[in-house]
Formats: structure tokens, sequence, C-alpha cells
């Protein structure tokens, strides 16, 4: 499986492209779609579908020009999408501009697998985040998830915003920790790290199993 990162959008949201046995397919195209395109044709591997951790407009300003372009289809909890409607208003009262994101959407829901990815249900930061979780092939491929907002290197999710639950996020982050500690975790800005290493230096994880 190969796994490209770019950080996109003014608030460098992460987006992945990944392309794996079973299908290929960008999570979280924040912004910069003439440059996502770019990607595609360098990779060599072409999206089937878009895949969205959760609807904020930093990590959905790329879908409406991709749909328009490529045809894909997008999935998105269906708790995320009042959010995901309202995420140009959104945008525009932190100063920026994100086109409308295109209805309708295919709905994610806790189990499903797309695309040799499990979906986790993991609320807290918004009400539908999801990560996508791949159990990998050792020794080549180790686990990996895709986190979305929720855990970052050293950090964690939000948890002030609309939509947003302290208990719920903390909930999920036990969750997450549950996962083989070798898990490589691509977070939804910032570097990939380990849950072994954010279980054993991340202040916010403290006790947290």
């Amino acid at each position: 499986m190969r796994v490209m990162r770019v950080p996109v959008g003014p608030l460098q949201a992460n987006a992945y492209l990944v392309v794996g046995p079973e299908g290929t397919v960008l999570i979280d195209p924040g912004g910069e779609a003439e440059r996502l395109l770019s990607l595609f044709g360098t990779a060599g591997a072409r999206p089937e579908a878009i895949l969205l951790t959760h609807a904020h407009f930093d990590h959905l300003g790329a879908v409406a020009p991709l749909v328009e372009a490529l045809s894909l289809p997008v999935y998105l909890h269906p708790l995320d999408l009042p959010l995901y409607r309202h995420a140009a208003e959104a945008a525009r009262m932190w100063g920026l501009t994100v086109p409308e994101p295109p209805l309708p959407v295919e709905p994610l829901e806790e189990g499903m697998r797309l695309f040799g990815l499990e979906v986790l249900h993991l609320p807290g930061h918004s009400p539908g985040h999801v990560a996508f979780f791949h159990p990998g092939g050792e020794p080549e491929t180790p686990p990996l998830v895709f986190s979305g907002d929720l855990l970052f290197r050293g950090g964690i999710g939000r948890y002030d915003l609309p939509g947003a639950s302290q208990q719920a996020l903390f909930r999920s982050l036990r969750r997450l920790l549950a996962l083989p500690p070798k898990t490589e975790v691509h977070p939804g800005h910032g570097p990939e790290t380990t849950l072994d290493l954010e279980a054993r230096t991340n202040p916010f994880l403290t006790g947290l199993k």
C-alpha cells in the first residue's frame, strides 16, 4: 500500500492519496484541487472515491472541483451532514472561501469496509468523525489508521467546536489506543506517528488506557 500525504489549504490539512490492492482513494482533500490533480498524474493513480474523516471546511475544500473533474463519489458519516452543508459558510467566518461541497454523499457507517479500509466511527471532534483503519500485512505493511482530527503527533483534536464533545473525544481516543501499538497514525494535520509513541509520550494520553 502506498500512502502519499499532501498538506493543502491555508490550514495545511493533510490530504492522502492511498493506493492499495483493493483500489485507490483520496482522503480529506482540503484544498488545492489543481495540485491534487497533478499528483494523480505523477503517481500514476486516479482515485475511485473521496473519503472524508469529517466535514470541517479545511478537510473538504477541494471536493467540489474534484467531483466535477473526475465524477467521484463522496463518502461521509451522516451525522456530519449538517457541517458538510454549511462548510462554505463556516469557511467565510474564518475569512476563507471554499466551494459549496456537492450533494448527495454516500453514507459511512461503523464497520463498513471500503477499498481495504475499515470505517471506525470515532466522534468527539465532530459528531460523525470517523477514522479509516487498515490491518496491514506484516512485515511489509504495518497496520495504519487515518485518524483525521482525533489524534495528532503530540496532540489531540479540539472539542470546543459546534457539535464537539470532550467526553466523546476521549472515549474515541481510548478506542483508537486499543488498536495494535505498532499502528502508523496518519493524522489530519502534521506529521505521521505511531500509537505506541503517542501512548508513551503524548501528554493528553497519559493514563488514558
